[in-house]
């Protein structure tokens, strides 16, 4: 297990976390101060926006939830790997992959997301 590991797992568990109050804590010890997420439907600069987007995700796919899919590839201070959101062991709806990097300290600098698999209609 690399140090990596464990960054993705508290990353993927921001996405999980429903309750406003502790996701919005989460977010903010886990991203830098002007960390930024994008994918192809939304952008987010700085923890709060962070925590908003999660949010707004988590009310249109309601009760789903994140889960690495697959091994984590990692060198420098970035690293990529797959995820998958669906129901408690369930198919997948979504299923895509993010590109994360991290500052100096340790923090998320950036999240670039991607999308492979997504929901017709």
């Amino acid at each position: 297990m690399n140090d990596f590991d464990t960054l993705v797992q508290r990353y993927l568990a921001t996405w999980n976390e429903t309750d406003t109050g502790k996701r919005d804590a989460m977010v903010a010890e886990l991203w830098a101060d002007d960390g930024r997420y994008v994918d192809p439907i939304g952008a987010a600069d700085g923890p709060a926006a962070v925590s908003a987007l999660i949010g707004s995700v988590q009310q249109q796919f309601a009760g789903m939830r994140f889960e690495l899919a697959g091994g984590i590839d990692a060198h420098h201070d970035q690293a990529r790997f797959t995820w998958e959101l669906g129901p408690v062991d369930g198919e997948a709806l979504v299923v895509g992959f993010d590109v994360l990097e991290r500052d100096h300290t340790g923090r998320i600098r950036l999240v670039l997301g991607f999308l492979d698999k997504v929901p017709t209609a």
